[in-house]
């Protein structure tokens, strides 16, 4: 059986005395074990990297970027192998996984810029010979505790932008598919990373909280649920360390009278259903206004998720694969019922798919698949509607108008995706303006801002002031320290008591 241990100081390391399965989703069984990592071997993994970081720091900016520049590089190289590790560890299509690397190398190309992005500020003569300049520094060693749904592209948003200003980084990743992030470490070595710079320490709650206990830890960025992200938030605060921790989603798509119901229809499902709907900017409510407009959308999304195929991800032609886990899948099958018991009309039922007589290179189907499932006539107060499903369900608000459409996302306790389509630019730009959510797609399904964007959401979906990548990752990665400078030239001083003032 594979075993799968932390990788520290440049080297894979740490037979820990506990340790976690790692299933195949596809198939339901154990294919590897993990190390769960104590505190001890946590609180070493940071010493490690604090002792790395104090040369990688005061390396010249561009030396770090040639040095990620390969690292890039060599991910890219090795797509193909990450990209099937994915999905025998996560369950997602081998080309969804493809993208998730592609993602990720497009902050890393973004890091890229960091000399650019880690200049100060310099202003001369500010007072009589005085001259005040700032300067960007790294905080030291910083952290990642990253979720199972994307293995390469969180880990690599949050390691990117970090190495690239001079950090030492752990990457704490899920225990349930940590393969693809260890090689990635590997792969920064090979890329010329000094040893110790790029740490990955698997575990579960007691790594989670050895980090967030840790004195050498100074910041700390999340993606996972809206509770364990408030949880890892306030525990930073009461430690003194920066934050950034995103959580849960319930993306709305609103479908206006005047959409080109085919073109919608096509793209939320390919929103709501892809990598079985377990992505934070999955749509997962369709709010068509007008009682034609969700006659028509309800049609148009039935008929095309009758056609999508579901398996394993590397077979040919799936549009998704399995859910990660047992637990994901009786969730979700709990949630489904809860619908159906609170009076929503199910219009596509997806429990209960059994693909157990399918084999995929000689090993059966046996694992944790559900089909695609679409709920109509959904009111806000049922739970299909208020929590993240984080599966393969699209639940259907009707809504009479645009101000009652306005209404659901802006009043929902989520707010990190939204969507409208819309032949109509100005209810489109009126929406824009008006939605309380953080990211905002018009006639785009899935609104993640390109890598020199920030990505993040609003309300119960995001805690802190800074989102991920972009130019506010080097906002999170650094301190700045101003200097305020003047040099004497050989006039007679005199003590002076009174508030500096710039004459």
């Amino acid at each position: 059986m594979r075993h799968i241990t932390h990788f520290i100081g440049g080297e894979l390391t740490g037979e820990s005395a506990r340790h976690g399965d790692v299933y195949n989703p596809a198939t339901g069984q154990v294919q590897a074990h993990v190390s769960l990592a104590s505190k001890q071997e946590v609180d070493a993994c940071i010493d490690n990297a604090r002792q790395a970081q104090v040369a990688w720091g005061a390396m010249n900016p561009q030396r770090r970027i040639r040095i990620i520049n390969k690292w890039m590089q060599l991910i890219q190289e090795n797509s193909d192998e990450l990209a099937r590790t994915i999905t025998l560890e996560h369950g997602k299509t081998f080309d969804d996984a493809h993208g998730d690397i592609a993602r990720g190398t497009d902050v890393l190309e973004f890091a890229l810029g960091a000399p650019h992005q880690l200049k100060g500020e310099y202003s001369t003569n500010v007072g009589g010979g005085i001259d005040t300049y700032s300067m960007r520094q790294p905080l030291g060693v910083v952290a990642g505790i990253t979720p199972f749904n994307f293995p390469a592209m969180i880990p690599l948003w949050k390691a990117g932008p970090a190495l690239a200003a001079g950090n030492a980084f752990v990457l704490k990743p899920s225990e349930r598919d940590p393969s693809v992030p260890v090689r990635l470490a590997e792969l920064f070595v090979e890329a010329g990373g000094p040893a110790g710079v790029f740490n990955v320490i698997n575990g579960d709650k007691e790594a989670v909280d050895a980090i967030l206990d840790s004195t050498v830890i100074k910041a700390v960025g999340f993606v996972g649920s809206t509770p364990i992200a408030q949880y890892i938030y306030e525990r930073c605060a009461a430690t003194g360390k920066r934050a950034q921790c995103f959580g849960g989603a319930k993306n709305h798509v609103i479908v206006m009278p005047d959409a080109n119901i085919d073109a919608a229809a096509d793209a939320i499902v390919g929103a709501a259903y892809g990598s079985a709907g377990e992505r934070c900017m999955a749509l997962s409510v369709a709010v068509p206004v007008g009682e034609e407009t969700a006659d028509r959308l309800r049609d148009a999304v039935a008929a095309r998720i009758a056609d999508l195929s579901v398996g394993h991800g590397l077979e040919k032609g799936v549009d998704y694969g399995p859910l990660v886990a047992q637990s994901a899948l009786d969730r979700v099958n709990g949630l489904i019922e809860e619908g159906v018991q609170a009076g929503a009309e199910i219009i596509v039922d997806g429990r209960g798919l059994d693909l157990s007589d399918r084999e995929f290179e000689g090993e059966a189907l046996g694992g944790y698949f559900i089909g695609p499932t679409l709920f109509d006539k959904v009111t806000p107060e049922m739970s299909i509607y208020t929590e993240e499903i984080f599966g393969p369900v699209l639940v259907m608000v009707r809504a009479n108008s645009f101000e009652e459409a306005l209404r659901l996302p802006n009043e929902h306790a989520y707010g990190n995706g939204v969507a409208i389509f819309t032949e109509n630019g100005g209810a489109a730009r009126e929406f824009a303006a008006r939605v309380e959510v953080g990211m905002v797609g018009i006639n785009v399904p899935i609104p993640v801002p390109i890598a020199y964007f920030t990505f993040g959401g609003w309300k119960a979906s995001a805690f802190g002031d800074l989102n991920q990548h972009g130019p506010d990752a080097f906002r999170f990665y650094t301190k700045t320290k101003t200097v305020t400078s003047r040099w004497p030239d050989g006039a007679e001083s005199t003590a002076d008591f009174t508030m500096p003032v710039m004459k």
